[in-house]
């Protein structure tokens, strides 16, 4: 079973190395909702004894605590496209998993003879992955308990299996459970991928917006008081679908030689990615931050040479 964390955001396109950039990798998407109790309030701002999430493409969709009870939108378009009596129902809906999960964790703190005045944690991750058209999808039910892996769901045999160091009375208890079983296998086959589908109709526009990302070339005294440290930063792109390396005279170059921050979240939702590599600082050579995006009919280049002054950050 995968960990029961969250994912990190970002998963890395393959690097352009040389002048004819070669075809963007095929696109991953992703829906997942994730389910986090606590057996007991704790009094720290921010920290429910239940919240949930949608995630799509790692991106937050929606959000749901219970303080508030109320499914509220996380994204501009999820709040347009969706209709009221959506957010009504889907509210109905996590306070029913609400209820689910925080009596699970009551039956899994009796069940292993634990203290009521201890704090657990019981999450519980549900969704899919579509990698390119046509493929199987991944699907994805699992639960942790403080912190540790717990209980899965193997769609393929419609049965839920557990580690092998896990006590097997829950796991033989929900086997007995019918309903349980074809109402997981039938979310994972069906309604989980048309539900990402459909998210993907929606958030389009959003998440492919066609203004071009921002592209920034720099450089920066680096520790080695003879060189220089060149940094090519991209911000403000949606679609993650971005390839993007340092080239020195037109040739992109080996990507051992160049440190990358990785794919990181804006807080307005867009993404951003550094790289950056050392250089001489009496090096008289033309360096170039070379981007492809797919917002783009053709790369945007943005040039560095051998400059009387660089910036300090």
């Amino acid at each position: 079973m995968g960990t029961c964390v969250a994912k990190l955001f970002a998963l890395l396109c393959a690097f352009l190395l040389y002048r004819t950039p070669p075809s963007i990798q095929a696109e991953k998407h992703s829906l997942y909702y994730i389910y986090t109790a606590l057996s007991k309030p704790v009094n720290l701002p921010g920290v429910y004894e239940f919240t949930a999430m949608g995630l799509l493409d790692d991106t937050q969709i929606d959000y749901y605590n219970s303080k508030e009870q109320r499914n509220i939108p996380k994204q501009t378009w999820m709040k347009e496209k969706m209709p009221e009596d959506y957010w009504e129902e889907d509210t109905k809906l996590r306070k029913d998993k609400e209820r689910w999960i925080k009596k699970n964790i009551d039956s899994l703190m009796k069940c292993m003879k634990q203290n009521e005045s201890d704090l657990h944690v019981l999450q519980w991750r549900h969704g899919c992955e579509v990698e390119q058209q046509g493929s199987e999808p991944k699907r994805i039910d699992e639960y942790c308990y403080d912190g540790e892996d717990f209980l899965s769901f193997d769609y393929k045999e419609s049965q839920w299996v557990t580690p092998v160091d896990t006590d097997l009375k829950s796991k033989w208890k929900w086997d007995n459970v019918p309903i349980l079983k074809q109402h997981t296998a039938g979310y994972l086959k069906m309604e989980c991928v048309d539900w990402l589908k459909k998210f993907r109709e929606y958030g389009d526009e959003e998440l492919r917006k066609p203004s071009p990302p921002d592209v920034h070339m720099f450089a920066r005294k680096s520790r080695n008081e003879t060189q220089l440290k060149l940094i090519c930063m991209v911000t403000g792109f949606y679609a993650k679908d971005t390839m993007m390396t340092i080239r020195k005279y037109r040739t992109g170059l080996p990507e051992n030689e160049i440190k990358s921050t990785g794919i990181r979240p804006n807080p307005d939702g867009t993404f951003q990615i550094q790289k950056s590599v050392e250089i001489s600082e009496d090096e008289e050579v033309e360096y170039d931050c070379f981007l492809f995006h797919t917002t783009l009919k053709e790369p945007i280049i943005i040039k560095w040479g051998n400059q009387s002054s660089y910036t300090y950050i």
